[in-house]
């Protein structure tokens, strides 16, 4: 398993986020698949499979698929490894030996409506937009509250879409 870290979160405030990476890569044990979680810059992770050649989804377009696959918020992404980013950061995995370079990456986020993505609430602290933080708390107070999803439950996500990818 490779850990990467490059956020600053020094403005998120306390939370689990302070002692987690930002981006975690490694190979699903029962599924042989390559995964990836990788938090957004604004804070929310994202999850990621890699699909090999010899996959039958391999290539095909998210939306194509989405409706057989059950992950948090859904499929959001499908693309091969994002090119010219620093290894720590992106969508793209470094191959371990003998394992192909071209998978293409299906994925989600825990960036929807109730996921809390500490950067943003950051930003908007610092922007000092009122009426949202109000009526973002007006929300709260009625039982709509946003939470975090840790890396653990990122993890577990991925786990479960590397076990229906395998399936396919």
């Amino acid at each position: 398993m490779r850990t990467y870290e490059w956020i600053d979160k020094s403005d998120w405030g306390d939370g689990p986020w302070n002692a987690e990476p930002d981006k975690v890569q490694w190979i699903d044990e029962g599924t042989d698949l390559d995964c990836l979680a990788v938090r957004g810059p604004m804070g929310c992770w994202c999850g990621y499979v890699g699909l090999p050649p010899s996959h039958p989804w391999h290539g095909r377009e998210y939306r194509d698929v989405e409706d057989e696959i059950e992950v948090h918020g859904g499929l959001t992404f499908s693309d091969r490894c994002m090119e010219g980013l620093p290894e720590n950061q992106g969508v793209c995995h470094v191959p371990e030996p003998g394992r192909p370079a071209d998978v293409w990456w299906l994925g989600f986020d825990c960036g929807h409506a109730f996921d809390l993505s500490p950067g943003l609430e950051a930003r908007m602290r610092s922007l000092r937009v009122d009426a949202i933080a109000q009526a973002h708390q007006r929300l709260v107070e009625a039982g709509f509250g946003e939470t975090y999803k840790p890396l653990a439950y990122v993890q577990a996500e991925i786990r479960e879409l590397a076990h229906q990818l395998a399936e396919v």
